[in-house]
């Protein structure tokens, strides 16, 4: 099967096999910063933008990308970066693993959420799973990031 998409700007025509979900596809066209960990929606570690929004591509179909819009980290790299740098000084950088999923979903907050709260972050978090660290010092670095009073 084939379609015609956007990735991070760029038009890309797919050829994927039916049935085939977008963390699959991503990946095997050299994105791999989109990681598989659960493969049941529960973990966050395959989080991409589709059109602006954080979405589970290892739960989404690649047949239902034709005229959509895709980010991955690599097109937000500067501010992964940003973010990358409040993680470390608290104490909470990761070993890499889920860092990309959970960064595609940070950066969206920081879009989407307009006045952020320690609860109003809480929630949307509820998706990503890290397991080699504990949510203290990633909590201490978002609410720095976002600028949560």
């Amino acid at each position: 099967m084939q379609l015609e998409t956007t990735i991070n700007g760029n038009t890309v025509t797919l050829d994927f096999a039916a049935g085939e979900f977008l963390s699959e596809t991503l990946r095997r066209y050299g994105y791999l910063s989109v990681k598989e960990g659960c493969d049941t929606g529960s973990c966050g570690l395959c989080t991409v933008w589709l059109d602006g929004k954080p979405t589970l591509s290892c739960s989404t179909l690649t047949a239902r990308m034709q005229g959509h819009e895709i980010t991955t980290i690599e097109a937000l790299a500067g501010e992964a970066e940003e973010f990358a740098r409040f993680l470390v000084a608290e104490g909470a950088e990761q070993c890499g693993f889920c860092a990309p999923g959970f960064a595609m979903t940070v950066l969206a907050m920081k879009r989407e959420l307009k006045e952020p709260t320690v609860t109003s972050i809480n929630h949307y978090l509820a998706g990503n799973l890290c397991r080699c660290s504990g949510y203290k010092g990633q909590m201490r670095a978002i609410v720095k990031y976002l600028g949560v009073k």
